[in-house]
Protein backbone atom coordinates (compact mmCIF):
# COMPACT_ATOMS: atom_id res chain seq x y z
CA UNK A 1 0.00 0.00 0.00
CA UNK A 2 1.39 3.32 -1.22
CA UNK A 3 1.26 6.07 1.79
CA UNK A 4 3.00 9.19 0.30
CA UNK A 5 3.73 9.88 -3.66
CA UNK A 6 7.25 9.59 -3.76
CA UNK A 7 8.70 6.83 -6.11
CA UNK A 8 4.82 6.16 -7.02
CA UNK A 9 5.85 3.89 -10.06
CA UNK A 10 8.31 1.65 -8.12
CA UNK A 11 5.38 -0.32 -6.37
CA UNK A 12 2.62 0.38 -8.89
CA UNK A 13 4.14 -0.66 -11.57
CA UNK A 14 5.11 -3.79 -10.16
CA UNK A 15 1.93 -5.22 -9.16
CA UNK A 16 -0.57 -7.43 -10.70
CA UNK A 17 -3.45 -4.85 -10.17
CA UNK A 18 -1.52 -2.04 -12.55
CA UNK A 19 -1.86 -4.61 -15.21
CA UNK A 20 -5.33 -5.51 -14.16
CA UNK A 21 -6.64 -2.01 -14.76
CA UNK A 22 -4.66 -1.03 -17.82
CA UNK A 23 -5.80 -4.85 -19.98
CA UNK A 24 -7.53 -3.21 -22.47
CA UNK A 25 -5.62 -0.70 -24.14
CA UNK A 26 -5.33 -0.79 -27.30
CA UNK A 27 -3.16 -3.18 -28.86
CA UNK A 28 -3.98 -2.33 -32.48
CA UNK A 29 -3.61 1.07 -31.76
CA UNK A 30 -0.27 0.26 -30.50
CA UNK A 31 1.30 -1.53 -33.64
CA UNK A 32 -0.80 0.76 -36.23
CA UNK A 33 1.83 3.69 -34.38
CA UNK A 34 4.83 1.32 -34.46
CA UNK A 35 4.16 0.82 -38.47
CA UNK A 36 3.67 4.17 -38.48
CA UNK A 37 6.75 5.23 -36.74
CA UNK A 38 9.24 3.15 -37.64
CA UNK A 39 8.27 3.73 -41.52
CA UNK A 40 8.76 7.70 -40.94
CA UNK A 41 11.83 7.29 -39.26
CA UNK A 42 12.97 5.29 -42.36
CA UNK A 43 14.93 2.47 -40.22
CA UNK A 44 15.94 -0.54 -41.98
CA UNK A 45 15.52 -3.96 -40.62
CA UNK A 46 18.11 -5.36 -38.03
CA UNK A 47 18.33 -1.56 -36.96
CA UNK A 48 18.62 -1.49 -32.98
CA UNK A 49 16.08 -0.43 -31.02
CA UNK A 50 15.99 0.84 -27.05
CA UNK A 51 12.60 0.85 -25.98
CA UNK A 52 12.88 2.62 -22.69
CA UNK A 53 10.26 1.58 -20.06
CA UNK A 54 9.21 -0.50 -21.83
CA UNK A 55 6.70 -2.55 -18.91
CA UNK A 56 6.07 -5.81 -20.03
CA UNK A 57 7.20 -5.29 -23.22
CA UNK A 58 4.14 -5.38 -25.73
CA UNK A 59 5.74 -2.49 -28.08
CA UNK A 60 9.31 -4.56 -27.69
CA UNK A 61 8.02 -7.96 -29.29
CA UNK A 62 6.10 -5.68 -31.89
CA UNK A 63 8.96 -3.93 -32.93
CA UNK A 64 10.83 -7.18 -33.09
CA UNK A 65 8.01 -9.03 -34.90
CA UNK A 66 9.19 -6.39 -37.78
CA UNK A 67 12.44 -7.21 -37.84
CA UNK A 68 14.80 -5.20 -35.45
CA UNK A 69 16.91 -5.74 -32.98
CA UNK A 70 14.94 -4.81 -29.95
CA UNK A 71 16.50 -4.59 -26.14
CA UNK A 72 13.12 -3.24 -23.45
CA UNK A 73 14.31 -2.19 -20.84
CA UNK A 74 12.37 -0.66 -17.10
CA UNK A 75 12.79 -0.04 -13.45
CA UNK A 76 9.86 -2.94 -12.84
CA UNK A 77 11.67 -5.97 -12.15
CA UNK A 78 8.37 -8.24 -12.62
CA UNK A 79 7.44 -6.34 -15.79
CA UNK A 80 10.78 -7.11 -16.61
CA UNK A 81 10.54 -10.81 -15.39
CA UNK A 82 7.24 -11.31 -17.50
CA UNK A 83 8.61 -9.95 -20.44
CA UNK A 84 11.48 -11.94 -20.72
CA UNK A 85 9.91 -15.20 -21.24
CA UNK A 86 9.85 -13.67 -25.02
CA UNK A 87 13.32 -12.97 -25.30
CA UNK A 88 15.54 -14.54 -28.81
CA UNK A 89 18.49 -13.32 -30.43
CA UNK A 90 17.30 -10.11 -31.11
CA UNK A 91 15.28 -9.26 -28.42
CA UNK A 92 16.32 -9.13 -24.82
CA UNK A 93 15.00 -7.12 -21.66
CA UNK A 94 16.94 -5.90 -19.01
CA UNK A 95 15.70 -3.92 -15.67
CA UNK A 96 17.38 -0.20 -15.87
CA UNK A 97 16.98 3.18 -15.06
CA UNK A 98 16.29 5.22 -17.42
CA UNK A 99 18.09 8.21 -16.00
CA UNK A 100 20.77 6.80 -17.22
CA UNK A 101 22.65 6.04 -19.99
CA UNK A 102 22.42 2.45 -21.40
CA UNK A 103 25.65 0.33 -22.23
CA UNK A 104 25.00 0.30 -26.23
CA UNK A 105 23.99 2.41 -29.04
CA UNK A 106 20.77 2.39 -30.92
CA UNK A 107 19.41 3.59 -34.08
CA UNK A 108 16.72 4.62 -32.28
CA UNK A 109 15.49 4.98 -28.49
CA UNK A 110 11.64 4.93 -27.73
CA UNK A 111 9.46 6.45 -24.66
CA UNK A 112 6.45 5.30 -25.42
CA UNK A 113 3.09 5.89 -23.79
CA UNK A 114 3.66 8.68 -21.51
CA UNK A 115 5.95 6.82 -19.46
CA UNK A 116 7.91 10.28 -18.72
CA UNK A 117 7.72 12.90 -16.08
CA UNK A 118 7.43 10.26 -13.76
CA UNK A 119 10.40 11.46 -11.22
CA UNK A 120 10.01 14.01 -8.21
CA UNK A 121 13.46 15.67 -8.93
CA UNK A 122 12.78 17.76 -11.87
CA UNK A 123 16.91 17.23 -12.60
CA UNK A 124 16.12 13.91 -13.54
CA UNK A 125 13.61 14.93 -16.39
CA UNK A 126 16.67 16.00 -18.30
CA UNK A 127 18.54 13.20 -17.09
CA UNK A 128 16.71 11.15 -19.29
CA UNK A 129 16.61 13.50 -22.25
CA UNK A 130 20.22 13.32 -21.70
CA UNK A 131 20.49 9.80 -21.39
CA UNK A 132 18.48 9.27 -24.40
CA UNK A 133 21.21 11.65 -26.23
CA UNK A 134 23.54 8.97 -24.91
CA UNK A 135 22.18 6.16 -26.52
CA UNK A 136 21.88 7.11 -29.73
CA UNK A 137 24.29 6.34 -32.67
CA UNK A 138 25.67 8.83 -35.06
CA UNK A 139 22.15 8.79 -37.19
CA UNK A 140 20.47 7.56 -34.25
CA UNK A 141 16.74 9.26 -33.55
CA UNK A 142 14.88 9.64 -29.92
CA UNK A 143 10.92 9.65 -29.53
CA UNK A 144 8.82 10.70 -26.63
CA UNK A 145 5.60 9.79 -26.54
CA UNK A 146 3.39 11.85 -24.07
CA UNK A 147 0.32 13.05 -23.41
CA UNK A 148 -0.62 16.77 -24.73
CA UNK A 149 -1.31 18.04 -21.12
CA UNK A 150 -3.30 20.78 -22.89
CA UNK A 151 -5.82 18.89 -23.92
CA UNK A 152 -5.51 16.07 -20.74
CA UNK A 153 -6.39 19.13 -18.13
CA UNK A 154 -9.13 20.07 -20.39
CA UNK A 155 -10.96 16.94 -20.70
CA UNK A 156 -9.71 15.48 -17.18
CA UNK A 157 -12.48 13.06 -16.17
CA UNK A 158 -12.47 13.87 -12.00
CA UNK A 159 -14.37 10.97 -11.02
CA UNK A 160 -14.84 7.32 -12.50
CA UNK A 161 -15.58 3.63 -11.46
CA UNK A 162 -14.44 0.48 -13.58
CA UNK A 163 -14.82 -2.77 -13.00
CA UNK A 164 -11.81 -5.05 -14.02
CA UNK A 165 -11.86 -8.95 -13.47
CA UNK A 166 -13.94 -8.67 -10.62
CA UNK A 167 -11.97 -5.60 -9.15
CA UNK A 168 -14.03 -2.07 -8.91
CA UNK A 169 -11.29 0.58 -9.07
CA UNK A 170 -12.13 3.85 -8.15
CA UNK A 171 -10.21 6.45 -9.91
CA UNK A 172 -9.85 10.16 -8.65
CA UNK A 173 -8.13 12.41 -11.29
CA UNK A 174 -6.71 16.21 -10.23
CA UNK A 175 -4.01 18.84 -10.97
CA UNK A 176 -1.77 19.99 -8.40
CA UNK A 177 1.58 22.06 -8.32
CA UNK A 178 2.19 21.30 -11.68
CA UNK A 179 1.41 17.55 -11.56
CA UNK A 180 -1.78 15.72 -12.72
CA UNK A 181 -2.53 13.13 -10.28
CA UNK A 182 -4.71 9.90 -10.27
CA UNK A 183 -5.67 8.15 -7.10
CA UNK A 184 -7.04 4.68 -7.50
CA UNK A 185 -8.62 2.55 -4.79
CA UNK A 186 -10.02 -0.55 -4.53
CA UNK A 187 -10.46 -4.02 -2.31
CA UNK A 188 -9.32 -7.55 -3.19
CA UNK A 189 -10.30 -10.61 -1.19
CA UNK A 190 -11.15 -8.16 1.78
CA UNK A 191 -7.60 -6.40 1.70
CA UNK A 192 -8.04 -2.15 1.03
CA UNK A 193 -5.61 -0.89 -1.60
CA UNK A 194 -4.88 2.73 -2.51
CA UNK A 195 -2.07 3.70 -5.23
CA UNK A 196 -1.24 7.06 -7.12
CA UNK A 197 0.26 7.63 -10.41
CA UNK A 198 1.81 11.22 -10.55
CA UNK A 199 2.45 13.12 -13.69
CA UNK A 200 4.69 16.14 -14.26
CA UNK A 201 2.39 18.25 -16.39
CA UNK A 202 4.92 18.81 -19.48
CA UNK A 203 4.15 20.60 -22.38
CA UNK A 204 5.35 21.24 -25.42
CA UNK A 205 6.96 24.75 -24.35
CA UNK A 206 9.30 22.70 -21.20
CA UNK A 207 9.87 19.95 -23.82
CA UNK A 208 11.53 22.49 -25.46
CA UNK A 209 13.84 24.25 -22.44
CA UNK A 210 15.04 20.21 -21.55
CA UNK A 211 15.99 19.64 -25.10
CA UNK A 212 18.02 23.15 -25.04
CA UNK A 213 19.76 22.19 -21.78
CA UNK A 214 20.38 18.76 -23.29
CA UNK A 215 21.60 20.08 -26.68
CA UNK A 216 19.07 18.17 -28.54
CA UNK A 217 17.55 18.74 -31.70
CA UNK A 218 13.49 18.60 -32.00
CA UNK A 219 13.05 17.41 -35.73
CA UNK A 220 8.93 17.28 -35.62
CA UNK A 221 6.05 17.30 -33.76
CA UNK A 222 3.06 14.87 -34.22
CA UNK A 223 -0.41 15.22 -32.05
CA UNK A 224 -1.58 11.69 -32.43
CA UNK A 225 -0.96 7.93 -33.74
CA UNK A 226 -1.34 8.18 -37.13
CA UNK A 227 1.62 11.42 -36.86
CA UNK A 228 -0.49 13.94 -37.77
CA UNK A 229 0.61 17.39 -37.06
CA UNK A 230 0.43 18.06 -33.09
CA UNK A 231 -2.36 21.32 -31.98
CA UNK A 232 -2.21 22.40 -28.86
CA UNK A 233 -6.35 22.48 -28.63
CA UNK A 234 -7.53 19.44 -30.21
CA UNK A 235 -4.09 16.64 -29.97
CA UNK A 236 -4.24 14.18 -27.80
CA UNK A 237 -0.65 13.15 -27.75
CA UNK A 238 2.08 15.30 -28.04
CA UNK A 239 4.73 12.71 -29.87
CA UNK A 240 8.67 14.32 -30.29
CA UNK A 241 11.05 13.19 -32.63
CA UNK A 242 14.55 14.53 -32.09
CA UNK A 243 18.35 13.29 -31.93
Amino acid sequence: MLKDYAMWYTSWFDTSYYHTLYKDRDYDEAKQFMDNLTQYLNLESEDKILDLACGKGRHSIYLNSLGYDVTGVDLSKNSIKHASQFENDTLKFRVHDMCKPYEEKFSAVFNLFTSFGYFDNEEDNLNTIKAIKADLNTRGLGVIDFMNVDYVIEHLVPNETKEVEGIVFTINRFVKDGYIYKEIRFKDHEESFFFTEKVKAISLDDFMRYFEKADVNLLDVFGNYNLQKFDKKTSERLILIFR
